[in-house]
């Protein structure tokens, strides 16, 4: 599987939106607040529900959290400046996927400012859970979470914590090996390559609910643990368990957050083998070393995007798409190295 499209409208800080994928890598960029991880759990939402006891509609709900579970909660707000007295206050989502056979598949939802809970209007779900089902799909949030594993889940069942489903799914996802025995060379390889930053392997110990980073003949509980280097030692175990397969999809949100930057050419490297595997991955990321460090190493094959978010007054967020990083005509990133760089020449031309 994969995802080909998205098109929205209406939603969140999106008036319209349409984005088309090159079934790589696709990293977004941007300014806080553009909405580069609402367009993450929108289309994670729709992986998800290639699972035919996932509702399209309910994970949307489950994955934004919004007050009191309605996901008319999810229809952009406007401001008053852009208020006309007429505005459309309903809200689509658009996704498409491509199948092994070369099939488009399209699921939708729609909904109003007045929409109850999750009571969208969902169309395309049954051929989407019948081409799609059993593709997994996994997304890591910004903030580590393995070391609040602990009854995390029942707790959010209880009503007693709140965390959406990203954190639920991934805690979940690291517990349970999907594809035990012996790993393929392939897998070995990429394994070894964190291993170098880890310095360790991951280990579950269902009865206490834990998570451990082994060292030789030595336990460390995640909480003794940097967080950079747990956020990595998750990708780690997400790749041993089997979630991270050829076919399967890879959310990341901020994966450069708390990890230290000689790190971060592991990192990118990792990702682009996990690409040239058949792993879907979709990236947000205000790191200039991270998204280079990706260019620099692409081979020809390789299929890299990158989407640059950016406000553009009372039309609120439009997009710009380019196969080159350093090409992108609204770049964040490389506008704040270059007033950094022309700062320090100011300051040294000072007399």
């Amino acid at each position: 599987m994969a995802v080909t499209k998205v098109s929205l409208k209406n939603i969140t800080v999106f008036d319209t939106l349409d984005l088309s994928f090159s079934g790589g890598i696709e990293v977004f960029l941007g300014v806080n607040g553009v909405g580069k991880t609402h367009v993450m759990k929108l289309l994670y939402s729709a992986c998800q529900a290639a699972d035919p006891k996932t509702s399209f509609s309910h994970k949307l709900v489950r994955c934004f959290w919004p007050d009191d579970h309605r996901i008319a909660r999810l229809v952009r707000k406007r401001s008053a400046k852009e208020r006309t007295g007429g505005e459309d206050l309903s809200a689509v989502v658009r996704v498409t996927a491509r199948t092994g056979d070369g099939t488009n598949k399209v699921l939708t939802a729609s909904f109003h400012d007045k929409t109850q809970r999750w009571n969208a209007d969902v169309t395309g779900e049954d051929g989407w859970e019948k081409q799609l089902d059993g593709r997994r799909s996994i997304f890591i949030p910004a903030k580590e979470i393995l070391s609040h594993s602990y009854n995390l889940n029942a707790a959010v069942a209880m009503n007693n914590v709140s965390f959406d489903d990203t954190y639920l799914d991934v805690i979940d996802a690291a517990k349970i090996a999907i594809s035990p025995g012996r790993d393929s060379a392939v897998k070995k390889q990429l394994l070894d390559r964190l291993e170098m930053i880890v310095d360790g392997k991951v280990s579950f110990d269902p009865k206490r609910d834990e998570f451990y980073l082994r060292k030789g003949n030595t336990r460390l509980e995640f909480n003794l643990v940097a967080e950079g280097v747990r956020k990595i030692a998750l990708l780690w175990q997400l790749a041993k368990n089997g979630v991270l397969m050829d076919g399967s999809v890879l959310f990341w949100d901020e994966p450069e957050s708390n990890i230290d930057p000689v790190n971060i050419p592991v990192l990118a490297d990792f990702l682009l083998e996990l690409q040239r595997n058949g792993v879907q991955i979709f990236l947000s990321t205000h790191d200039y070393f991270l998204a280079k460090y990706l260019e620099l190493e692409r081979k020809p094959e390789d299929k890299i995007q990158y989407h640059s978010f950016y406000l553009d007054g009372p039309g609120g967020v439009r997009t710009e798409t380019s196969r080159a990083f350093t090409l992108l005509e609204h770049n964040s990133i490389m506008e704040t190295f270059v007033r950094l760089y022309e700062a320090e020449v100011d300051k040294e031309m000072r007399p």
